[in-house]
């Protein structure tokens, strides 16, 4: 019988079945064939050196993870592009200093905003200001320098109230005339009546046209001696009496020339058409000011007004209509008691009767016009010197030239 080599067993016993797998070649050196494997029952094991790819497999020493999150460690001197990388010594973000709040947008460049513009060094801040800035600038400067203020004030109150009562006193020489309209009787004639009415009309022009050259000369004087108070109170600089006089004091007589100008020109300009002495009332409202910062000439004060308030006419023109109305609002509330004692409201009580003021009459109402005049003369000049300020800050960067005066040192661009 011929051996077939195959092993020992009943007929087929060599051909493989599913269960068994392929059949394994003997080991080498073995009389005795190797048993089958059951693949189904044990894993295959890898090639040695090979590492499965769970998360919980340890690499090898020395090899790095580049998980994207944030625990991965970097390899040393790596940087990562997000906000969280380091930036190398010396850099700076270009974005807000610390500290300041960021709204979001790109990360440019963004400057912090100050309500104070450069600084508000003295009594007004130093950047293109609105009107109530300059109102509460006024104010500002006379509470923080109130005997100054109110002094410079209180002289040009008694000054004004002196010369009006002195011109009521020796114009109104015969006030009995004043009184002919009442004395007329029933019987008058229309042209006898008429007659009256244009003498009265002009005893009362009179006397109002000194006493508004008075006022406009002493207000505009006043104006220059606080234009050298507030150029030293919007710097935060102490000012007293002697350092504002010795500013003033070598632009007297030009400051003197710009009042009778400038007190000449509106009255009569309001006397002969309304408008004209509206124009001159507030392309020359700077003179006072220009003429005293800047220590120019009587023809460069006037030219500067001009050029200041061109382009900004209804602007400066509100705002002083503004502070004219204030200072007549308060000369009002503080003259009525005065006024009333003087018996100027029994006008109204006997209409039939005209108003004479006696020489009491006069010196009371004169006293109601220093006390009135002592707070609301320099609330109105002191407005006209920081609209001043303002149109300069706007139309020649002053505000640059102020901070730098006072110790502040603008701020960089970026």
């Amino acid at each position: 019988m011929t051996d077939t080599g195959g092993a020992p067993g009943g007929e087929g016993a060599d051909t493989p079945t599913p269960s068994q797998g392929t059949p394994q070649a003997p080991a080498p050196g073995s009389g005795e064939p190797k048993p089958p494997e059951d693949h189904a029952a044990s894993p295959a094991t890898p090639p040695r050196g090979w590492q499965p790819p769970d998360s919980s497999a340890t690499p090898p020493p020395g090899w790095q993870a580049q998980a994207p999150g944030p625990e991965a460690t970097p390899p040393p001197g790596w940087q990562a592009p997000g906000p969280q990388a380091t930036p190398p010594p010396g850099w700076q973000a270009p974005g807000p200093p610390p500290g300041q709040p960021y709204s979001g947008g790109p990360q440019y460049a963004q400057k912090p905003w100050s309500p104070h513009g450069l600084g508000k060094p003295g009594v007004i801040a130093l950047r293109p200001l609105n009107i109530g800035d300059i109102l509460d600038g006024a104010i500002t400067a006379i509470r923080r320098h109130p005997l100054l203020v109110l002094g410079i004030g209180a002289v040009m109150a008694v000054l004004t109230a002196g010369l009006t009562f002195l011109t009521q006193k020796f114009l109104f020489a015969d006030l009995q005339n004043l009184a002919s309209t009442a004395d007329l009787g029933p019987g008058a004639t229309p042209a006898e009546v008429q007659r009256a009415l244009l003498g009265t009309l002009g005893d009362v022009f009179v006397v109002a046209i000194p006493a508004a050259l008075v006022s406009a000369l002493l207000m505009t004087v006043t104006t220059g001696l606080m234009a050298a108070v507030m150029g030293k109170a919007a710097l935060g600089r102490e000012v007293s009496f002697a350092i504002a006089w010795r500013e003033v004091q070598p632009r007297l007589l030009p400051l003197f020339g710009v009042a009778v100008v400038y007190a000449v020109g509106t009255t009569v300009g309001l006397m002969l058409c309304i408008i004209p002495g509206v124009l001159a009332w507030v392309f020359w409202a700077l003179v006072a000011p220009a003429l005293v910062l800047e220590r120019g000439t009587f023809k460069q004060a006037f030219s500067r007004s001009v050029k200041l308030v061109s382009g900004a006419f209804w602007r400066v023109f509100g705002i002083l209509l503004l502070a004219y109305i204030i200072q007549s609002f308060f000369e009002s509330i503080i003259q009525l008691p005065f006024n009333a004692g003087a018996g100027l409201f029994s006008q109204f009580l006997n209409p039939g009767k005209v108003y004479v003021p006696s020489t009491g009459d006069l010196l009371l109402q004169s006293a109601g016009q220093i006390v009135s005049g002592t707070i609301a003369i320099p609330f109105a000049t002191l407005v006209t010197v920081i609209v001043y300020l303002d149109q300069r800050m706007r139309r020649e960067g002053m505000d640059i030239e102020l901070a730098r005066a006072a110790g502040v040192q603008p701020p960089q661009a970026w």
